[in-house]
């Protein structure tokens, strides 16, 4: 019975909810696929690049930054996006009480993913980041700053582990993508 319902609920995510949702984005480009109850706030602006997969339970949330997604990117289950924050410097005012118009600039940013990136199940990703080209987040981590390109970051607050590749195998590595078209 649970392989019967299993296959319903991912044929209606499938073919109803994931293609309802895909249309929601500023933009969406091929073969972007979204896992069953991912959630988002503020479709409007995000941007989906290419092969770009996010896998069950997701949340990303936006209400005047951007999440810039490029080509190439997986995230795993549980991951959270999140690209605001509350102002919390009022004085006499409860944060409850302050609205989304009263944000400054500084509460909202962007999140970029610049492509070629595997963000690990429950990761956290906050405002203002920018992801590298090729780097990975590891499972748990929160990210609270820039990650360089090609790195594994992880730990709370993300740190950098270790770099993917030594300097000889990442000209190797760019040069044969390069010339596979794969972006």
């Amino acid at each position: 019975m649970y392989k019967i319902i299993n296959i319903l609920e991912r044929t209606w995510n499938k073919y109803i909810i994931a293609p309802m949702k895909k249309k929601a984005f500023a933009s969406c480009g091929k073969n972007v696929r979204l896992g069953r109850d991912f959630e988002m706030y503020g479709a409007g602006n995000i941007i989906m690049g290419d092969d770009i997969s996010i896998n069950e339970h997701a949340l990303f949330m936006c209400t005047r930054a951007k999440i810039i997604i490029k080509n190439h990117v997986m995230f795993g289950p549980n991951v959270t996006v999140i690209t605001g924050s509350h102002r919390t410097d009022l004085i006499g005012r409860y944060m409850t009480s302050i609205g989304n118009d009263e944000k400054l600039p500084e509460n909202d940013q962007d999140i970029i993913f610049e492509g070629d990136n595997w963000i690990g199940t429950g990761a956290t990703i906050l405002k203002g980041v920018t992801i590298g080209e090729g780097a990975i987040i590891a499972a748990g981590a929160i990210v609270t700053k820039d990650v360089p390109e090609y790195s594994v970051v992880g730990g709370i607050p993300a740190k950098v582990i270790k770099m993917r590749f030594n300097e000889m195998e990442l000209i190797e590595h760019k040069k044969k993508l390069k010339t596979s078209n794969i972006f």
